[in-house]
């Protein structure tokens, strides 16, 4: 019981801390709020943020490893017989539905995206958990469906679903930092959800096939019934 109390104390103190710290990165910006800053406010000693945070990043990314954690578990938890793909479908939308923060569908949001968008140090390190996710992701789907360690297939599949989730994501931030209407976006963010994880689960071989045209049709036509006369004349 000694050790459960004092893990709930360090989560405490930990979460304090970075909800100090966003508190602050929010009102002033990222770049504008030290280390220190944040340790004063949330009367702990500068030591003690190193402590729980590597970085005034991981400050910001507070929830990185909750991140890394939710991506793995929607294809280790998947139903039988849901493919991974039909796996992050059914996620995407419950956290749509919720206005859940696991896809950026949470309000504030937008300010989130602004604080990164603001600072190069800080969007540094959000591309590098992109990664980090990504390849968390590709390990699980691997193991998951016992790929051999040149199976490029795991890496490829997590390619593409991180890369849809993400462009949807910041789709909504945009627009939501734009002012326009939350249910407008909303709507339409489900439609471009769909036709994306649509796209995934029958491929894109066919998409942007180029269309003959009327002149091109008619050559096709013509070289058609030519083949036909060889044909005809073959059998005479």
């Amino acid at each position: 019981m000694e050790e459960g109390l004092r893990e709930r104390k360090k989560r405490e103190t930990r979460r304090r801390i970075a909800d100090v710290a966003m508190w602050l990165f929010m009102s002033r910006g990222f770049d504008n709020v030290t280390v220190a800053e944040v340790a004063r406010a949330a009367d702990v000693s500068v030591n003690t943020v190193f402590n729980y945070f590597g970085t005034k990043e991981d400050l910001f990314l507070d929830r990185r490893d909750d991140l890394r954690d939710l991506r793995t578990r929607v294809v280790r938890e998947r139903a039988p017989g849901e493919s991974v793909v039909a796996a992050f479908r059914r996620d995407f939308f419950q956290a749509l539905d919720e206005g859940d923060w696991r896809y950026g569908f949470n309000e504030g949001a937008e300010v989130w995206g602004r604080l990164v968008g603001e600072s190069a140090s800080l969007a540094a390190r959000a591309r590098e958990l992109e990664s980090e996710i990504e390849e968390d992701l590709a390990a699980a789907i691997a193991e998951e469906t016992g790929a051999d360690d040149d199976d490029l297939t795991p890496k490829l599949v997590a390619q593409h679903i991180l890369g849809l989730t993400r462009l949807l994501g910041r789709h909504y931030t945009l627009r939501s930092t734009a002012g326009e209407p939350r249910e407008e976006i909303l709507a339409d963010l489900r439609e471009r959800a769909r036709a994306g994880f649509d796209l995934l689960e029958s491929g894109i071989g066919d998409y942007g096939r180029r269309s003959l045209g009327a002149d091109a049709a008619e050559d096709g036509e013509a070289a058609g019934d030519e083949e036909d006369d060889h044909v005809e004349g073959d059998q005479r």
